[in-house]
């Protein structure tokens, strides 16, 4: 009974490196990609490489992607060396910009979002469910996850309990630590 409950007090800690893919030729043409695939650039998986070295010395339990090729490129570009069992989920996706996806970015300055625009609350809420899912599945390890910018963002907000304009973009190929609890 004493072991059952000093596990009902132990905390939760999970150690995740966030990541943002590298660059693709989609983030260069200023096309809004949302859900679609994206291509890394030469540039992006130059980045993937640097960035691959950067987290060398860091010892990773499992690495988490996002199910676009772009993340799974970038992804696989760390786990070169590392070779960690690679979970694709759904979760890490970015918004989706429905009838904007693949329009030129600065052609939509102003322009009010369709309907079909996944909502902030939505996208929130989604990064909320991945956090749950690395409590279910990844307890008291150091996971490394590919995303985008957006949701990357959205997981940040959720974790640190700030809103998301609080939360500083990240650069493509970049990371952030969180303390999961």
């Amino acid at each position: 009974m004493y072991w059952e409950e000093m596990l009902i007090f132990a905390s939760i800690m999970i150690t995740l490196y966030l990541v943002r893919h590298g660059e693709t030729e989609e983030n260069a043409a200023h096309i809004l990609q949302g859900q679609t695939p994206g291509h890394l650039s030469s540039l992006g998986r130059e980045q993937a490489e640097k960035l691959r070295e950067m987290l060398r010395s860091i010892y990773f339990n499992v690495l988490v992607s996002s199910d676009l090729k772009r993340c799974i490129d970038t992804a696989d570009i760390l786990n070169q060396e590392r070779k960690l069992p690679l979970h694709q989920t759904k979760l890490l996706r970015e918004r989706d910009w429905g009838s904007f996806t693949g329009r030129m970015i600065p052609t939509l300055q102003g322009i009010t979002f369709p309907d079909d625009v996944e909502t902030l609350e939505a996208l929130l809420g989604r990064s909320a469910k991945f956090v749950a899912y690395l409590k279910e599945n990844f307890d008291g390890m150091t996971v490394l996850a590919v995303g985008h910018g957006l949701v990357d963002r959205a997981i940040q907000s959720v974790v640190l309990g700030k809103p998301m304009k609080d939360i500083e973009r990240m650069g493509n190929a970049t990371y952030r630590i969180l303390e999961i609890k």
